[in-house]
């Protein structure tokens, strides 16, 4: 894979105040990549940046090789947080216009817009005014807008804000297709969930500075937690090296006292006829290492 976006050293200050701090990363072709981090962390700030809306103080921003210009920007898709759609433009015009921006030919938008409007299911609305739309159905739009001009680089900042369950699986599937097709997909959110569920690689930021970075599994293997989970047949009793039993829906979690290790716990198990059916090292979810390495950088 090659980067499509390169981050080097990128630093930003207002009034003083740093709010990006020598930032490194990169972004490859065919991922879909996660920027994490609390209110405040310099995502938006870091996005602004890729986009070239704002420029660096120093360190250096490439896409696809080189300096981000006007034929660059055109291969890139960005849903801002803030959606901007124009709420007395008609579906199809608003589509058509913002395409238009993005380079691509007038001509071929209505049937790639039937395309994309067919596969959310909204081919209906495309006569209709933003304005009798509900902010659901609108940002499903706005996510056609981002992507209709087929970029190789989409960044979406809190997609998933205030989308139904439905509308939020067929958002997370076409973020599927994207990557199949060799997109990259930047996925900035607070719904750990989502990230867990769709990245491959993650960027967790705190006070401008890069906290976690790299594989999502990698990352998620070096927090296993000293507990495991167990499903089982038999008459369990006390367990050796156990210092907590704690009931899970259908299963429970034995807390270690921190000197066996799980190898050791199910060897005993085996050993007294235990029927084990699941023996899982408790893993953390990437909600719970969020929370704990925003708790270790606040002063």
């Amino acid at each position: 894979m090659s980067s499509i976006i390169t981050c080097e050293h990128v630093v930003k200050r207002y009034d003083g105040v740093v709010a990006v701090d020598d930032l490194s990363f990169s972004v490859e072709e065919g991922e879909i990549f996660g920027l994490i981090g609390p209110n405040g962390a310099g995502k938006t700030t870091t996005i602004r940046m890729m986009m070239d809306i704002i420029k660096p103080d120093s360190g250096e921003v490439t896409v696809f090789g080189e300096k981000l210009g006007e034929t660059t920007k055109n291969k890139l898709g960005y849903m801002p947080e803030e959606r901007g759609l124009y709420k007395k433009l008609r579906v199809l015009e608003s589509i058509t216009y913002l395409a238009s921006l993005k380079g691509m030919d007038r001509r071929l938008v209505p049937e790639k817009a039937d395309k994309l409007l067919g596969r959310t299911g909204m081919l209906a609305t495309r006569g209709k005014k933003i304005e009798e739309m509900s902010k659901g159905m609108g940002q499903i739009i706005q996510f056609i807008t981002t992507i209709i001009h087929d970029p190789m680089l989409i960044i979406l900042d809190e997609p998933f804000s205030g989308l139904d369950p439905v509308n939020t699986e067929l958002l997370k599937d076409m973020c599927f297709d994207l990557k199949n097709r060799g997109r990259a997909v930047i996925l900035s959110t607070h719904q750990m969930n989502q990230v867990e569920e769709l990245c491959d690689r993650i960027l967790m930021v705190n006070k401008g500075r890069a906290v976690l970075y790299g594989d999502l599994s990698e990352i998620k293997s070096g927090y296993q937690s000293n507990s495991v989970l167990l499903d089982y047949l038999g008459e369990l009793g006390e367990v050796p090296g156990v210092s907590e039993k704690r009931a899970r829906k259908d299963h429970i979690e034995l807390v270690l006292d921190g000197k066996t290790t799980p190898g050791e716990v199910l060897a005993y198990l085996v050993k007294h006829d235990i029927n084990v059916n699941r023996f899982e090292v408790a893993t953390p979810s990437l909600n719970e290492i969020f929370l704990m390495e925003v708790g270790k950088h606040r002063e």
